[in-house]
């Protein structure tokens, strides 16, 4: 614990007005593999961003400062003249799995007061009065039991979607999820398929504490067979529910507890999105920013910043963490050959690693710059709002990044 809070320590200390001074430190970047390989840009946990030869033995510049995010940029005068209808983001996910669960009467749903109560954050609400209590099964508190019911129903033909009441929770079905939900179709040679959707609130949100705090995104990343997506926007939480309800693969759905009460206006006729397929949110010339959920606000934030310093972002949400839709995300590193990566998940083993080794593998003859990280630090989330808010990238983190990225020649 000694240890925790000397980390949590540090990142109190830095203060909002050690901004990162781009004309201290020069960086140098030649087109020759010989020349890429003697640069190093590293972005590390703790905030700090270091450059040149080595990370060993420079003085770390911090890159930490205090923000929150805001809505989309987005006009709002002319919305009552589009067509379509407003939802929030949790009626969105609701009208998705109803119009599901009309369509196909082996559609289920399965988790703790997902009945008469209606969910959590109220994404079951009317459901099991609308379709009973078989159809919209309260359970008790046992994770690994009703994950497992709901793998074993899949087996059977049935379409279950648990929903784990925190995605912190489902670490008690890890063994479910991971061994069976995973496994089984491959590991019973096809005669099994797991049409599972696992899904529910996470990510940091105002002051839950560590436990409820998690982005269990890495942690699902490395099971084989299981498909990872997240939702941004009440259009796309929509689409892509529906997309993983009819998907024949266990598909496991994250949702930000910060966005559910996200508003936007979405078509009355139906729609499913691709569940491999990422987001064009704002095209772009000088730097490819790849995020995700939350995130994705925090991007469009520091976007009207970079702008008005003559910066040309492009924003991609990525959507589909496993598989990423390398098709889009290669288009735009060949046009701007600079990538940041922004996340919420933890920096070690987080989809940000991941996202960093494919493009290095499928695209480094295309980037001009080493490719920048920024993640959340390596610590529990404090319960403090003004620690948690510390531990988590911000969009002047963002704005930084991207002006030392576009420097590089």
């Amino acid at each position: 614990m000694a240890v925790v809070f000397q980390a949590i320590g540090a990142a109190t200390a830095l203060s909002s007005a050690n901004v990162f001074d781009s004309k201290r430190i020069q960086f140098s970047y030649g087109r020759s593999l010989s020349e890429r390989k003697a640069s190093i840009c590293a972005v590390r946990s703790d905030g700090m961003l270091y450059s040149g030869s080595s990370p060993r033995g420079r003085k770390p510049e911090p890159l930490i400062s205090n923000a929150v995010a805001t809505k989309a940029e987005g006009s709002t005068a002319s919305a009552a003249s589009k067509p379509g209808h407003e939802l929030l983001l949790y009626e969105a996910l609701r009208e998705g799995l109803e119009e599901e669960m009309a369509r196909d009467p082996t559609v289920c749903v399965i988790g703790e007061d997902v009945g008469h109560y209606g969910g959590s954050y109220k994404v079951t609400r009317g459901l099991a009065e609308k379709y009973g209590d078989l159809r919209v099964l309260d359970t008790p508190i046992a994770e690994n039991s009703f994950t497992g019911m709901a793998i074993g129903a899949a087996m059977t033909g049935l379409r279950p979607i648990v929903e784990g009441m925190n995605m912190g929770f489902l670490l008690l079905a890890f063994n479910q999820i991971s061994n069976n939900c995973g496994m089984l179709h491959y590991t019973s040679g096809g005669q099994f398929t797991i049409p599972v959707v696992i899904r529910g609130p996470g990510g940091v949100g105002r002051q839950l504490g560590a436990e409820h705090s998690q982005r269990l995104e890495s942690y699902f990343q490395s099971i084989p067979g299981i498909q990872l997506v997240a939702c941004s926007t009440p259009y796309n939480a929509k689409g892509l529910m529906k997309a993983a309800i009819r998907s024949e693969n266990p598909v496991i759905l994250f949702e930000h507890v910060l966005l559910y009460n996200l508003k936007e206006r979405i078509p009355d006729e139906e729609y499913v999105l691709n569940l491999e397929e990422a987001e064009m949110v704002r095209p772009g010339e000088h730097v490819t920013i790849l995020t995700y959920s939350r995130m994705r606000y925090h991007v469009m934030q520091a976007t009207k910043m970079l702008v008005n310093k003559g910066y040309d972002p492009e924003v991609i949400d990525i959507r589909s963490l496993k598989p990423f839709d390398l098709y889009t995300i290669g288009n735009s590193v060949k046009k701007t050959h600079r990538v940041l990566i922004v996340e919420e998940c933890m920096r070690t083993g987080g989809i940000g690693a991941s996202l960093t080794a494919a493009i290095n593998e499928n695209f480094h003859d295309y980037l001009d710059a080493p490719i920048v990280c920024l993640s959340s630090q390596d610590v529990p989330t404090p319960y403090a709002g003004t620690l948690e808010e510390w531990t988590v990238v911000q969009p002047p983190q963002i704005v930084t990044a991207v002006e030392q990225l576009c420097q590089l020649q």
